[in-house]
């Protein structure tokens, strides 16, 4: 394997696929590199049959959502366990999708991390998201509160990444933004 330099981290490695030794050619590791110049993280994703296994992902640093190819697949429930458990040791934004049936669905829950509760208006406009994703018959049902969000019936495996990267990133920069701008409701 191409080792990376502190200038070209990716050298060599974007993309590349790594066949894990003792397993069925369908399962690749992908190896990739993260992180600034000068300080490059590897972190490797476990694909089956070109999709991530949620028992290798584990839920990023606070402050890093997801992208969607990383939203672990948490339909088997020991795998929703494993990500929660991730999510919570890591101190981040729980985000998966999940089969149910012919659909699928979508889970957040900011509770795993320890940030602040998102705000009111904040929680209005990912409410206003997820109606217009209703009205558009791509989720059938939405749910939220202040630290969960729920959608259901969602058409395919890779519409239900697309919406939870959204909403998981969503919820990282409303958080950030509610810790970095003073709240009127903090000083009264």
């Amino acid at each position: 394997m191409p080792t990376p330099s502190v200038e070209d981290p990716l050298a060599g490695l974007v993309g590349q696929n790594n066949p894990l030794p003792n397993h069925h050619p369908e399962v690749n590791t992908v190896v990739l590199w993260t992180g600034c110049v000068g300080s490059p993280v590897m972190m490797s994703v476990r694909l089956i049959n070109g999709v991530p296994s949620c028992d290798d992902v584990s839920m990023p640093k606070p402050g890093t959502p997801l992208p969607a190819a990383l939203i672990p697949d948490c339909t088997k429930p020991e795998a929703h366990q494993a990500a929660y458990r991730s999510a919570k040791t890591n101190d981040a934004i729980f985000v998966c999708i999940a089969r149910q049936g012919q659909r699928w669905q979508v889970e957040l829950d900011a509770m795993a991390g320890s940030g602040p509760t998102i705000p009111d208006q904040a929680v209005a406009v990912l409410q206003s998201a997820i109606e217009a994703l209703v009205v558009a018959g791509m989720v059938t049902q939405g749910n939220i509160a202040p630290d969960y969000i729920s959608m259901r019936a969602i058409e395919s495996e890779a519409k239900a990444r697309e919406i939870a990267a959204a909403f998981h990133a969503a919820l990282h920069g409303l958080r950030q933004l509610y810790t970095a701008v003073p709240s009127q409701r903090r000083r009264a």
